[in-house]
């Protein structure tokens, strides 16, 4: 199959914006919980519709009194918590348009996200992102930038006291000025190389996708009486769509900035499904198995594990026998029950995006009574193009296009969408607009391919696949999600382009190190720059790539590696927010790493 073209199940009114959603819930006679928020004692306390829309309208009133005009743009800057959506709703209610700034950004690029977007006030969650925020505006010369507010303190009161004789049909007038084909937000991609661009994302890209995406078997799960926690990066498209579906489905949404916390929090607040990037899930498998093998049970968790698998492959298949029925009961009660309460005792569910989560994986949690629905989509597309659902799911697979989308192979293999959760536009860029769309319909920059169903599956972005000197095309990312699966690894980025043969960087995960270290009667205090030396850790990582190899060609197969002593991460400018290796970043600080390793003598295949 080359194109499939879904038709919506629900046709919104022109005339509609993301606000309608809050009404809609408030006029409830449930009158749902729409978050639920931690008090000093520590315990969760619902927000109910009434309570939001009451608060939404006051700080929207404040906005109004402080001359934001409909249309303006206004920036919000935190970590992942209650406040954010409190904001974005009132910026919303307000006529204007919110500007993501993910919180650990530097100030030139708090400068470029709001001196591009020519915000005319922004949020910031405390003391230390305000004076981010001024610094930028006084460097840059942000002249249209006229108010900054913190989400703690006393700053959410300003705004609502400054709006107190704003009245409710000022407001009213103003909450309905926007409809669909009006610009909702604008977000700047996190980007691996270059400028960051600003997506125009419309009232109509959330709403229409919304209702949407509500209409199919996920409603099964995103309901009134569902509960969710949101822990991933608000500033990024994947949780900002999230957390308007959860709005528009009324479902009770938690929040928690520390990931750090979020076992404890999961515990606590038990919710029905949950959201993240695949490194969380990977996270998690290799957390149990580390702790499995720490304590001695490695071989009954890998039996776990491997029935889990063999379990859901056979009920995707549609048959599944009573031995393995059987096997499957008695490693619930010992194993996988012990993980599902870890993650609260009631998440039946997941939704995973950002990344390829790959097939065994998917498999194992689906095995283990917790079934992932993984989907694709871009910031360009306000998340999800494709995504699997409880009753139209494909393990190994992104899924089919949500209702109101489409997608296209084009000749070279590249992944083209079309619908409604196509972006307007660059902000300000028309020629990257016109770049970016062939034919009316959005190029993505990934390569993949539909079956028969309809289903998608990616294999690769297209401006990284790597061609070698003897002209051979190698995807990386089939090679690197295999070898960054096993615990002791944290990230993998396989190099090789107009090179001899394809080689890899790897680096250690940080967590996982010790338990591993002291498994293999190595002192578990070795520091990753003297472990990245080890010749047992060395020959561990050999045999992950020596498996890898075997699913791609001679030619395709990593010749050679080096283990960095430090890891790719966010802060030392490797990782975008959203977990993606910042390929161009990495080739240029490890240049000479990369030149080491292809000017050594030629390796054998091991």
């Amino acid at each position: 199959m080359r194109e499939i073209i879904v038709p919506p199940l629900v046709n919104v009114d022109p005339d509609t914006n993301v606000t309608e959603l809050v009404v809609r819930q408030a006029a409830k006679a449930s009158n749902p919980a729409l978050f639920s928020r931690l008090d000093a004692a520590g315990q969760w306390q619902d927000v109910r519709a009434t309570d939001f829309l009451a608060d939404v309208s006051a700080l929207a009133k404040g906005l109004m009194a402080s001359g934001v005009a409909a249309g303006d743009r206004v920036g919000i800057m935190s970590r992942t918590r209650y406040e954010w959506a409190l904001i974005d709703f009132a910026i919303w209610f307000a006529g204007a348009v919110s500007v993501p700034i993910y919180e650990t950004s530097s100030p030139s690029q708090v400068a470029w996200n709001l001196g591009d977007s020519g915000a005319v006030a922004a949020f910031g969650e405390s003391a230390h992102h305000e004076d981010i925020i001024r610094q930028a505006a006084t460097s840059e010369g942000l002249a249209a930038l006229q108010h900054v507010w913190q989400l703690e303190g006393d700053g959410l009161d300003e705004v609502r006291a400054a709006g107190t004789g704003i009245s409710d049909a000022e407001l009213e007038e103003r909450r309905r000025q926007a409809s669909l084909n009006d610009v909702a937000t604008i977000i700047y991609t996190s980007g691996t190389t270059g400028r960051p661009k600003g997506c125009e994302l419309t009232h109509g890209n959330f709403v229409e996708l919304s209702e949407n995406a509500l209409a199919t078997s996920l409603g099964t799960i995103v309901h009134e009486q569902a509960r969710t926690i949101m822990f991933l990066p608000l500033a990024h498209v994947f949780a900002r769509f999230i957390s308007v579906l959860a709005v528009a489905a009324g479902v009770t949404v938690a929040h928690t900035p520390d990931i750090k916390n979020l076992l404890p929090d999961l515990q606590s607040y038990k919710p029905t499904f949950i959201l993240a990037v695949p490194r969380v899930f990977e996270k998690v498998y290799n957390s149990a198995l580390t702790k499995a093998e720490d304590g001695g049970k490695g071989a009954i968790f890998h039996r776990a594990a491997d029935t889990a698998i063999e379990y859901s492959r056979a009920r995707q298949a549609g048959k599944v026998g009573l031995a393995l029925k059987l096997k499957h009961s008695l490693f619930d009660k010992l194993v996988y029950a012990k993980l599902r309460n870890a993650m609260g005792g009631q998440v039946s569910h997941a939704v995973s995006g950002g990344g390829p989560l790959g097939e065994r994986l998917g498999h194992f949690f689906q095995g283990i009574g917790l079934q992932i629905l993984e989907g694709y989509g871009l910031t360009e597309t306000t998340a999800p193009v494709t995504v699997n659902t409880p009753d139209l799911i494909k393990i190994g697979t992104v899924g089919a296009p949500i209702p109101g989308n489409a997608v296209r192979i084009a000749d070279d293999g590249e992944i083209l969408a079309k619908g409604v959760c196509v972006m307007r536009g660059y902000y300000k860029r028309d020629d990257l607009s016109a770049d970016a769309f062939h034919d009316g319909w959005f190029r993505t920059g990934d390569i993949g391919q539909l079956d028969e169903q309809g289903f998608l599956t990616i294999t690769g972005r297209k401006k990284e696949i790597i061609v070698t000197a003897g002209g051979k095309n190698v995807v990386p990312a089939l090679l690197e999600d295999q070898i960054r699966a096993d615990a002791l690894v944290s990230q993998v980025l396989v190099v090789g382009d107009n090179r001899p043969f394809i080689g890899a960087l790897v680096t250690l995960d940080e967590e996982a190190l010790p338990g591993w270290l002291g498994r293999h009667g190595l002192p578990a205090s070795t520091s990753l720059a003297d472990a990245a030396e080890n010749p047992a850790v060395k020959a561990a990582v050999q045999e992950l790539i020596n498996h890898a190899n075997q699913s791609v060609s001679q030619a395709e197969a990593i010749k050679s590696f080096r283990i960095v002593p430090a890891d790719f991460t966010e802060a030392s400018g490797h990782l975008t927010p959203s977990m993606k290796v910042k390929r161009a970043q990495v080739l240029k600080d490890f240049e000479t790493v990369i030149e080491e390793m292809y000017n050594a003598k030629r390796p054998t295949l091991a």
